[in-house]
């Protein structure tokens, strides 16, 4: 059960995983934002507040969150829907979220998450670095990943 580091691109930092369910499947999962905080491996997303129960293109939803011991509500937008295989938001730094559904053969799906911060101003892109978001993102998406694995065994 491997999560495998992706080379997306320049500030964009990667992971995917062959994960044994239906594509459709976990895509509704991440398209529903009330259950973002039962996929999330960070340890940081705690509940939706506000939003609609399936995301689309252009609709906007609120999560309670908290790092540092800090809790805080965050408001994104999504960015990118392609229904069945891509879901995208941008969080008000910037910075993305973004997912990617790909069937495989026998009902497994590659799971590809990315947290993308190439569009965030220098300023804001290199304050993350200095603070360690890329390397902490990374770690967050290996451990969703797996947890999604998990999830769905190998029958």
């Amino acid at each position: 059960m491997a999560v495998i580091a992706v080379d997306t691109g320049h500030r964009k930092v990667s992971r995917t995983a062959e994960v044994h369910a239906p594509a459709g499947e976990l895509f509704e999962m991440v398209a529903d934002p009330r259950r973002h905080g039962e996929l999330d491996g960070s340890g940081t997303v705690m509940a939706t507040v506000s939003g609609p129960g399936r995301l689309a293109q252009g609709a906007r939803f609120s999560v309670k969150m908290k790092q540092f011991g800090v809790p805080y509500q965050i408001t994104s937008l999504v960015t990118d829907f392609d229904d069945g295989h891509v879901v995208e938001w941008r969080n008000p730094l910037g910075h993305r979220w973004r997912w990617e559904f790909t069937p495989s053969p026998g009902d497994s799906t590659r799971v590809t998450e990315t947290f993308d911060y190439s569009q965030a101003s220098p300023l804001r892109a290199r304050a993350l670095e200095l603070l360690g978001y890329p390397q902490r993102n990374a770690a967050g998406i290996e451990t969703t990943l797996r947890k999604l694995q998990e999830r769905y065994p190998v029958s």
